[in-house]
């Protein structure tokens, strides 16, 4: 958990192995801004993040309370501290014919994905319910939404018209100008949407450029890849920027800051790294 800004832990002492008031809870390690203290005990500040131990009932009693940050709720990680069953073996078996599956090419990876999962439900490794839990319905469906979305951008004559517009703006110029361009129109997308929302959206615009300008597809799109990641400027740009903006204590406008040096470095790596692997033709 994570000491809030007005939290009445502000001032108290902790050191690795103490047990709390309550009794109920052992803290194992203190950290402040990723660092050790010194020596012990130490006064709590706010961001100052501990590790507790306990019984489930009195983890998710005691952590309740506005004064702390989770970064996982007791209930989320209970469910994925499971001992080891009778499952045990036969997940071992499907996660390894999964991969073997995968990366042998004899069925495409969402076949071997499909068919593991379920295989895990047959062999009763786990539950239909618990893979319903283990679903992130968010994505799923964000993803699901924008698949047509990208459908249409390619079927309607979209994505060739954006395409032509593109290679029109940067005929007689470098390759490398024009790879530039779409990095930016793809990093800038991504600083409002979701990055696979992103990718799923720009792909078929850039093949359509790819196509029409002799380009390898594939460096096209392993340049998609790096600029959809590039999800670095905003809190709404990805869920990991959103989920550490409370408890670290950013506004909006602190995300540019770093955002903008690592922006940079993803633009290094593929307007002139990734042509040095995956080759323009």
């Amino acid at each position: 958990m994570i000491v809030s800004p007005r939290s009445g832990l502000v001032g108290t002492e902790a050191y690795p192995g103490m047990v709390t008031e309550s009794g109920s809870l052992v803290v194992l390690a203190h950290r402040r801004a990723g660092a050790k203290a010194s020596s012990y005990p130490v006064a709590v500040m706010a961001g100052d993040s501990l590790l507790l131990q306990g019984s489930w009932a009195d983890l998710d009693r005691h952590t309740r309370d506005q004064a702390v940050l989770l970064v996982d709720s007791p209930d989320s990680i209970r469910r994925q501290a499971v001992r080891l069953g009778p499952g045990t073996v036969p997940a071992l078996v499907i996660l390894a014919a999964m991969v073997v599956l995968m990366t042998t090419n004899l069925v495409p990876a969402p076949v071997a994905a499909l068919l593991a999962a379920m295989a895990m439900v047959l062999t009763r490794a786990v539950t239909v319910g618990q893979a319903h839990r283990s679903m992130a319905w968010q994505t799923l469906i964000l993803v699901a939404a924008m698949i047509p979305l990208s459908e249409a951008i390619t079927k309607t004559g979209t994505a060739k018209l954006l395409a032509g517009g593109l290679i029109r703006l940067t005929e007689g110029g470098s390759p490398y100008l024009l790879v530039l361009c779409i990095f930016v129109i793809t990093a800038a997308l991504g600083q409002l949407i979701s990055n696979t929302a992103t990718a799923l959206i720009i792909i078929p615009i850039s093949l359509s450029v790819s196509l029409a300008a002799g380009f390898s597809p594939l460096t096209v799109l392993v340049r998609i890849s790096v600029a959809s990641s590039a999800a670095l400027l905003t809190p709404i740009a990805t869920p990991a920027n959103l989920m550490i903006m409370r408890p670290a204590g950013y506004w909006f406008g602190d995300y540019w800051k770093l955002g903008e040096v690592l922006m940079a470095l993803y633009l290094a790596v593929a307007v002139f790294l990734v042509p040095v692997i995956w080759p323009f033709h």
